[in-house]
């Protein structure tokens, strides 16, 4: 095959390509090859009517031996994350491998240090592995171009599965965390403990998990209403590093605060380090402190961490239960509520001076 060559519009032995059957019929490339190459995709019975009779007006016949070569799998699925020692992303990895290596498969798991251009990379990669199922694990990016998508739905042409944990505007199953309702659930709980003046530590903000639960948290706040000020949002690397660097450049701006809420707990470890060491600030007397992913380790801290929960391994076991299961002919999204856990670093508002 030459470069830049589209596999879906081989040629058959008469000469006509599959281009020309899905020109005929009126369809897409795509939904001609789902008809004739034997995907497992469902295609409408009209449409797969249109692409018989176009197929056989033009006499086309399809290369058997390459169809069967194409569809061929191993028993290895792709996990794809951003961060292989992060620990959000490790432990969705631990529920997808252990529902894996229940149907005797092996994990290959890649990360893509957060570059876009891996992502497509690697699933181009594990197509060409013949992965059964490829699993996006990764938050997606508001400005997304169509790479991404192409890649996927290629691995679906040549018969793999795809799920994707967090929303990424992809017509894939999808497990979907409650960014949005935990983020507010936050709100409210400061509200309630008389917080006015609080700041927010956010990660990149090209990315939809960041974009979720800020204007989840923000969302809520207005609609709080009374006499609390605007969030004070810092910008911050998704890290422990990019917590203790952000929560020094909040406190810069609003010395005042009295309420920081993380975006991630590996940000809320930052400020607990930034607060309690730097600024010399006690938590929770002075400042309280929220995260959000309930990590395994929140709750040794010191002060135990108050973050919201998500059942991290079962949304990885969801993502590759849905890949391992009978295909939908409709993307299936999974909804995962998430939990409010209070711990010790949060309290009531100190009294204004």
């Amino acid at each position: 095959m030459q470069p830049g060559s589209d596999p879906r519009a081989r040629r058959g032995p008469g000469g006509i390509t599959l281009r020309d059957v899905a020109e005929r019929a009126g369809v897409s490339l795509a939904t001609a090859s789902r008809v004739l190459n034997g995907s497992t995709r469902v295609v409408s019975p009209d449409l797969a009517a249109r692409v018989g009779r176009a197929a056989a007006e033009l006499r086309y016949a399809a290369n058997g031996p390459a169809q069967a070569l194409a569809r061929a799998t191993t028993n290895v699925a792709g996990l794809v994350v951003h961060e292989v020692d992060d620990p959000y992303f490790a432990s969705i990895a631990a529920g997808a491998m252990r529902v894996a290596t229940g149907h005797g498969l092996l994990t290959m798991m890649a990360g893509t240090s957060r570059d876009a251009g891996r992502e497509v990379e690697y699933v181009a990669r594990f197509q060409a592995q013949r992965v059964r199922a490829v699993l996006l694990a990764g938050s997606g990016r508001l400005d997304d171009g169509p790479e991404l998508g192409q890649a996927l739905a290629d691995f679906a042409e040549a018969g793999g599965r795809v799920a994707l944990v967090s929303e990424h505007d992809l017509p894939f199953d999808t497990v979907l965390p409650a960014n949005r309702r935990g983020a507010a659930s936050v709100a409210r709980l400061l509200r309630d403990l008389g917080h006015r003046d609080v700041g927010v530590l956010a990660g990149p903000a090209e990315l939809r998990t960041v974009a979720d639960r800020l204007g989840g948290f923000l969302d809520a706040w207005a609609q709080l209403g009374g006499d609390r000020g605007a969030p004070v949002v810092v910008e911050g690397d998704f890290s422990r590093a990019g917590g203790h660097a952000a929560t020094l450049s909040l406190f810069a701006r609003a010395p005042h605060l009295t309420a920081v809420f993380a975006l991630n707990d590996l940000m809320a470890v930052g400020a607990l380090g930034a607060l309690q060491g730097d600024l010399g600030r006690r938590v929770p007397d002075d400042v309280s402190v929220v995260g959000f992913d309930d990590l395994w380790f929140t709750g040794d801290l010191q002060p135990a961490l108050t973050t919201v929960r998500l059942p991290l391994e079962d949304m990885g076991a969801r993502a590759m239960e849905l890949v391992l299961s009978a295909a939908s002919p409709d993307p299936r999204r999974v909804p995962v509520p998430a939990e409010l856990i209070v711990r010790a670093s949060t309290g009531p508002a100190r009294p204004a001076s």
